[in-house]
């Protein structure tokens, strides 16, 4: 029975001393691990740029898409893809002989429309011409007309008068009032010959008229001849500006359809780039575009030239935004400026840092560092002891997402103490097999990557 007390009374104390060890050894570790999440950055001071990132594609200048207005085969395209043009360059010529035809046709057209123009003028000089000799005429027959029954009619009064006093006889009086009614019709008969004058008259503006006509019918051809013309013009197009060709659809020999005479809108044979000018549209998110102005330096990226820089500016904001699934972004345009803005080509995607603010010799930390407490911005900063002041207070500036400006509070040189980042502690609870923390809102993906330079 003794020697089994003794066994109960060891084992009691083995089990206590190790209970001991394993709270010790727990200890440890924790602050070990307290002391391992936790880590530190220095003070420094210099330029800050608070940046917009986002992404965008390579535009030209302008693009053109030639088509050609007449209909027909070609036969000739001096220029391929990539061939630098000049304004005035012919592009393509079509079959011309189509409008050869109409023209000659048209041509003919007004050829006889002179003449009818010709002829309208002759029947009219013709015309008055004869009105002239008619008028004579006419005149001279009232005249003589009229001199006849002023003579007749004096006669028959002097026979009447002589018939009266028997000195004449009765035959003779009616033969002289017959002269004078004779006389009265001629006379009446030149009045109306007059008459038949002022409706020649009349006529003479009918011929006037016809002469309108003709004339009217000749400039009426003479602009379908000149339609003619500039349809054969047509068949040869031009460059309209100095380009580089970036689209070619036809090939010799291939039968295009006119771009005005056909419901589809025709063939679209080429299309001209002005590279002379390039630009990025950049899509830029609303929480983003309050800080983007016009004029801002930009600098860009491509990933078809690594290592290269090229740098721009914002020539345009659009003043709607654009919903994709909820998601709204702004368009921007930014015009490349650098010398080296040849080596981008239409198309391209390009990473783009818009600056919306920089300033120069700026005290910075990383912005994980900042905590908010009570109210207030504070950091923790590490003693020259080792030991950590906890709750310092600290003003704060512009914040580029990872690193912030710090107006006052601290100094150049200064150690700020905070936990690790969110990548190391997952990284450790998953290898420990322990729960991951819970992820906290990091800054908007606008804002990432614009820290100290």
């Amino acid at each position: 029975m003794k020697k089994l007390l003794i066994v109960v009374v060891l084992v009691a104390a083995v089990a206590a001393a190790g209970g001991f060890a394993y709270r010790y050894k727990t200890r440890v570790g924790a602050t070990t691990a307290a002391e391992t999440e936790r880590e530190t950055a220095t003070v420094t001071k210099g330029p800050f740029r608070k940046t917009v990132q986002c992404t965008g594609r390579l535009v030209s200048n302008l693009d053109v898409e030639i088509k050609c207005k007449a209909s027909g085969l070609v036969l000739k395209i001096p220029f391929d893809i990539s061939d630098p043009v000049k304004k005035g360059d012919l592009l393509v010529e079509l079959d011309p002989i189509d409008q050869q035809r109409a023209v000659q046709q048209a041509e003919a057209t007004v050829a006889a429309s002179k003449a009818k123009i010709g002829q309208a003028t002759a029947n009219l000089g013709v015309a008055e011409a004869s009105l002239v000799s008619l008028r004579m005429q006419a005149n001279a027959a009232l005249t003589g007309a009229e001199a006849r029954v002023k003579d007749t009619g004096a006669k028959a009064k002097r026979e009447r008068d002589l018939l009266e006093r028997k000195q004449s006889s009765i035959e003779e009086a009616e033969t002289a009032q017959t002269a004078a009614v004779q006389a009265e019709q001629d006379r009446a008969a030149a009045k109306a010959q007059i008459e038949s004058v002022h409706a020649k008259e009349l006529e003479l503006e009918t011929r006037q008229q016809d002469i309108n006509l003709a004339k009217a019918g000749n400039d009426a051809d003479n602009i379908a001849l000149a339609v003619a013309n500039q349809r054969l013009s047509e068949t040869k197009v031009v460059a309209p500006m100095d380009g580089v060709v970036s689209a070619r659809t036809v090939q010799i020999g291939q039968i295009i359809a006119s771009g005005i005479n056909n419901v589809g809108g025709g063939t679209a044979m080429i299309t001209l780039s002005d590279l002379s000018h390039i630009f990025v549209l950049a899509s830029v998110d609303e929480s983003d575009i309050g800080g983007v102005e016009l004029d801002q330096k930009v600098h860009i990226t491509a990933d078809a030239f690594p290592g290269k820089k090229f740098f721009g500016k914002v020539v345009r904001i659009a003043a709607k935004g654009v919903n994709v699934s909820n998601v709204v972004t702004f368009e921007v345009r930014i015009e490349v400026v650098s010398d080296n803005k040849a080596l981008l080509k239409p198309e391209m995607t390009a990473n783009v840092d818009i600056v919306v603010a920089e300033k120069e010799d700026v005290l910075t930390i990383p912005s994980r560092a900042v905590v908010r407490k009570a109210g207030q911005t504070v950091v923790a900063l590490k003693q020259a002891d080792g030991s950590i002041k906890e709750d310092v207070p600290v003003t704060v500036g512009l914040s580029s997402g990872n690193d912030v400006e710090v107006q006052d509070g601290v100094q150049e040189n200064d150690t700020v103490v905070f936990k690790k980042n969110e990548s190391d502690s997952r990284w450790k609870a998953q290898t420990q097999g322990a729960r991951p923390p819970m992820m906290m809102m990091g800054p908007p993906a606008g804002m990432r990557g614009g820290g100290r330079h």
